[in-house]
């Protein structure tokens, strides 16, 4: 008797725990339904589109065709644009903190005030982009494309008040 008493005891504990863990999963819910809100433009054909001061944070683009599409003034933070083409887009006075820009094209693109701290764009490319006034301070960037962008860098970061040179560690 003894044994089945002690048995349905560690089984009510274990139903416990359990009820336990599944309702502290559910307490822990919502980060899960910030990100359910996020927008989600991955392989889309958004070129020539307007999404100037538009609040994009933590919006998803990967993969997506922006050629010659407008962000300028617009929030996009914690973004992801893995592999998105941004060729002659306007990002100018955009930001993009903490953004996840790997093997992005930026050819051409206007990066003119933009806010890329923290930003991680490896093998991004940055060909005859308008970097003035850009912050990209802390952002991980191939040592090639700093190079070239430090060969024209120049300008101050109006929000943040860091030059672009410095940014960049340009000598």
């Amino acid at each position: 008797m003894k044994l089945i008493k002690s048995l349905i005891l560690r089984f009510l504990g274990l139903i416990f725990l359990l009820l336990l863990a599944v309702f502290l999963v559910l307490l822990d819910a919502h980060p899960a339904l910030a990100q359910d809100k996020s927008v989600n433009y991955t392989y889309a054909d958004l070129q020539h589109q307007d999404f100037s001061h538009k609040d994009l944070e933590r919006a998803v683009f990967a993969a997506a065709n922006m050629r010659e599409t407008s962000f300028e003034g617009s929030n996009l933070s914690y973004s992801i644009m893995t592999e998105g083409v941004l060729l002659k887009a306007n990002l100018k006075d955009a930001n993009l903190t903490a953004s996840l820009l790997d093997r992005v094209t930026l050819d051409f693109a206007n990066l003119t005030n933009a806010i890329l701290v923290d930003a991680i764009a490896t093998r991004t490319r940055f060909y005859d982009s308008i970097i003035t006034g850009a912050d990209f301070t802390d952002a991980v960037i191939d040592r090639y494309q700093v190079s070239l962008m430090c060969e024209r860098a120049e300008g101050i970061n109006p929000v943040t008040g860091v030059s672009t040179r410095d940014s960049l560690g340009c000598f």
